[in-house]
């Protein structure tokens, strides 16, 4: 997540074929970030410097590739629940059983992805930065969405009946016995009805509260965007906490890798909002080692330990665990396709404001 001052400075000039990297006080106030005082990118860069500049030693570099390393990373570790020892296969990964997995891995590697491009191409202008960010605060919440889908499908207290028996592919064995588990039909159709809903309803204000952050509140933004994140974890984590109280999960698998996730997720906050360790010693960690990266990389074994914990569910549910229903592409990938296109309304909507502030502040200018 990015972030702007508030200390006025001139306009900057195009960079060079092969610009320099500056200091603090030679870029825009909104380009700088707490602590770092060097290495910093000028707005006005081509797509070409600004990909080029992935293999220079900036205070972006590690930002970028502490992300887009991950995914591959992560798209390797969840092709193992597929291509595994005891994974379907090819043919198996299209059964509508793992919609809300794809939907899952859609959440994550637009997050990873779109965080590691919005480090690399914010310099092109100052627009497209706040756009950048825009965009990447918006693939966070549909991170929470896609999260939500998985552990509605594959986490959700079990309801019996066969309206709400989940279709379990082949490859999956039913356990015996494993018909009379489970609630009574109904017992929780609050959740059933409001969960996915309230994810998706939390999503766009996140985003919108993310965005709202970049002109508003300054001095508290990294604080303010830390805790409104907290609200879908909490959410979204309403099936983990259910589990966990009721079934005596705690110390299994699915408590230990929850626990791991929180502990992660923990961390990430800490560093996001503490600027630890460049707070201590402001210009030594400019290019490697800052709060940001850190952040990157706790946020990311979250997300691993998150994926580990759905793949044991996944397990739970073929030992005959019945879950709340078929998923169908409607209820999966079309909650995502919504989602995406109303965050892109979003975006765009605040785009367009920045886009006219700027040209605003340069009549004024003028």
């Amino acid at each position: 997540m990015g972030g702007g001052g508030q200390r006025p400075s001139p306009p900057p000039s195009p960079p060079s074929p092969s610009p320099l990297l500056l200091r603090w006080s030679e870029v825009p106030p909104s380009v700088t970030e707490s602590f770092i005082l060097s290495g910093y990118r000028c707005p006005g860069y081509s797509l070409s410097q600004c990909l080029a500049s992935a293999f220079r030693p900036t205070n972006e570099t590690g930002n970028f590739w502490t992300h887009f390393l991950a995914v591959f990373v992560f798209a390797f570790r969840f092709g193992e629940l597929f291509w595994g020892a005891e994974g379907p296969g090819a043919e198996g990964a299209a059964d509508p059983f793992y919609y809300p997995l794809w939907s899952y891995f859609l959440g994550v590697c637009g997050l990873l992805l779109a965080s590691s491009l919005a480090h690399l191409l914010n310099s092109m202008s100052l627009v497209i930065r706040e756009v950048c960010f825009y965009i990447d605060y918006g693939t966070i919440s549909a991170y929470t969405v896609g999260s939500s889908l998985a552990y509605f499908y594959y986490i959700y207290p079990r309801g019996g009946g066969a309206a709400a028996e989940t279709a379990i592919p082949a490859n999956l064995s039913l356990a015996p016995g494993s018909e009379e588990r489970g609630h009574a039909p109904g017992s929780r159709p609050w959740l059933e009805t409001l969960y996915v809903p309230s994810a998706c309803l939390i999503a766009l204000f996140c985003t919108l509260a993310c965005c709202c952050t970049r002109r508003l509140w300054p001095r508290h933004r990294y604080l303010i965007r830390t805790l409104v994140f907290l609200l879908p974890f909490l959410v979204v984590s309403l099936p983990v906490f259910h589990k966990l109280w009721h079934s005596g999960a705690a110390t299994g698998p699915t408590g230990h890798f929850f626990l791991r996730h929180c502990a992660w997720l923990l961390a990430s906050g800490v560093f996001n909002v503490s600027k630890l360790p460049e707070r201590l010693s402001p210009g030594r960690f400019d290019i490697w080692g800052h709060s940001h990266q850190w952040f990157h990389c706790c946020t990311f074994m979250s997300i691993l330990d998150e994926l580990h914990m759905i793949r044991g569910e996944i397990r739970e549910v073929g030992r005959g665990h019945n879950g709340v229903g078929t998923p169908t592409f409607l209820s999966t990938f079309g909650v995502m396709l919504l989602l995406l296109a109303l965050l892109a309304a979003l975006v765009t909507w605040f785009g367009v404001r920045e886009s006219h502030r700027q040209k605003g502040s340069a009549g004024k200018e003028a």
